[in-house]
């Protein structure tokens, strides 16, 4: 009997210990604005972020180094400046 009343106080203590409720509030931290690739439009629409630059030659935007490959000149912006400012004939 003895035995039954110690269980019986045990076993009401951890049930309402088992009860409480403990309220955590949710940590949120504001973290920096980051600037998106791609936003950075010029005036002809070129993404800059991306590496297009405009070609006023090929009128679309060129990545420096690819259309050198492609027109086989020298991978520079002198190169690639002499290149898109020469008119087309």
């Amino acid at each position: 009997m003895r035995f039954l009343i110690i269980f019986s106080a045990l076993l009401i203590a951890c049930l309402t210990a088992c009860e409480t409720k403990v309220h955590v509030e949710p940590v949120v931290s504001e973290a920096p604005e980051a600037k998106m690739t791609g936003l950075d439009l010029e005036s002809h629409g070129c993404i800059a972020s991306g590496g297009y630059v405009w070609c006023e030659r090929t009128k679309q935007c060129e990545r420096p180094w690819e259309l050198a490959e492609k027109k086989n000149f020298e991978k520079n912006r002198e190169s690639f400046d002499q290149y898109c400012d020469e008119p087309t004939q």
